[in-house]
C-alpha cells in the first residue's frame, strides 16, 4: 500500500483495522539511556530508533518521534533518516512529528514545511493557543493531518485547561474541542491530544468530537489506566478505532542491554494485548 495516496485519516482507519492494534510508539531518544553499543556511536539514535521500530512495526497504528529529542543532539538529520526508513518499510504506518508547534503566518507555513517536506511526517501536534491562526498553516497540506492540544496529561495542564470561557462557561479544553470538530475541521484530518490521565474528560471529549482520532499519552511511563483510557475514548460500534495510544519510555527503555529491541517487542506487544482486550 503506498501511504502518498492516503490522506492522514485514511492511513490511521486502514492502520486499525490491519494492525488490529491502537497502540503508537513514540521515539524520545534520550542519549543517556542508550544501550552502551550505540552510546557515543554517529548514528547512534537512528540506530536506536530504527532497530525499535523494526522490532515493533507489527504492533502499532502509529510511529510518534518527539521532535526535541533529535534537535537538541544535533540529529535532525537522523530524524530525517528515520521517518524516510519508516516511509520505505512501513508505509501503511501513519508517522505523527511531535513538536507541538504554535506560531502563526508565515511562520507557521514553515513549520508545517519542515513537518510535512523536510521530514515527510503524516501528522503534526499544534499548540492552538493563538487560535485558528495556529492551524490553518498546516490545513493547506491536502492529506496531513493536525493534531491539536487539548487535555494534556501534565498535572500543570490544568492551570488553564480548566479555566471556564465562552458564553457557557465550560471548560477551555472543551471549549478547543468543540472549536475542533466544527469550526476548525475543514480538511477532516484533524485531531486532538487528550491525556490518558484524566479518562473522564476523555469520555467529555469524544462525546463532543465524534469519531475524531485523538492521540493519547500518559500510558506506560505516566501511569494512565488502559482499561479506563480505552473505554473513555472508544467509539461506539467501532471497537479498535479512534484512538493512538502512545507509550514511549516504557517500551524504549524496557532493557538498557544489547537486547533492547526485542525488550522493547515484548513490552510494545503486552501493551498492544492490553488495549485490545480493553476495547
Amino acid at each position: 500500500m503506498n501511504s502518498s495516496s492516503n490522506t492522514f485519516t485514511q492511513q490511521l482507519q486502514s492502520a486499525w483495522a490491519s494492525q488490529g492494534s491502537m497502540l503508537c510508539v513514540g521515539f524520545d531518544p534520550d542519549p543517556k539511556r542508550l544501550p552502551t553499543v550505540l552510546q557515543g556511536k554517529p548514528e547512534g539514535i537512528f540506530e536506536f530508533c530504527r532497530d525499535i521500530a523494526d522490532a515493533t512495526a507489527d504492533l502499532v497504528c502509529s510511529f510518534k518521534p518527539q521532535f526535541a529529542y533529535f534537535a537538541s543532539q544535533r540529529a535532525e538529520a537522523q530524524l530525517e533518516k528515520l521517518i524516510k526508513h519508516l516511509k520505505d518499510r512501513y508505509p501503511h504506518i501513519p508517522v505523527i512529528l511531535d513538536s507541538k508547534r504554535g506560531d502563526i503566518g508565515s511562520t507557521a507555513d514553515h513549520y508545517a514545511l519542515e513537518a510535512f517536506e523536510r521530514y515527510g511526517a503524516d501528522a503534526i501536534t499544534v499548540n492552538p493557543y493563538m487560535g485558528f491562526d495556529t492551524i490553518e498553516p498546516y490545513l493547506k497540506h491536502p492529506g496531513k493531518g493536525v493534531i491539536v492540544l487539548c487535555r494534556t496529561s501534565n498535572p500543570g495542564g490544568s492551570d488553564l485547561q480548566f479555566l471556564n470561557v465562552g458564553p457557557k462557561g465550560e471548560p477551555l479544553y472543551l471549549h478547543i474541542a468543540q472549536l475542533a470538530a466544527q469550526q476548525w475541521n475543514s480538511s477532516g484530518q484533524i485531531g486532538l491530544v487528550v491525556g490518558a490521565t484524566f479518562p473522564e474528560e476523555i469520555s467529555k471529549v469524544r462525546a463532543i468530537v465524534g469519531d475524531m482520532p485523538l492521540l493519547i499519552p500518559g500510558i506506560g511511563a505516566q501511569g494512565g489506566d488502559i482499561e479506563a483510557t480505552v473505554k473513555a475514548g472508544g467509539i461506539a460500534g467501532a471497537p479498535g478505532t479512534g484512538m493512538i495510544i502512545n507509550s514511549s519510555r516504557a517500551i524504549l527503555y524496557a532493557s538498557s542491554g544489547n537486547n533492547f529491541a526485542q525488550a522493547a517487542r515484548l513490552v510494545a506487544q503486552r501493551t498492544r494485548d492490553a488495549l485490545r482486550a480493553a476495547a
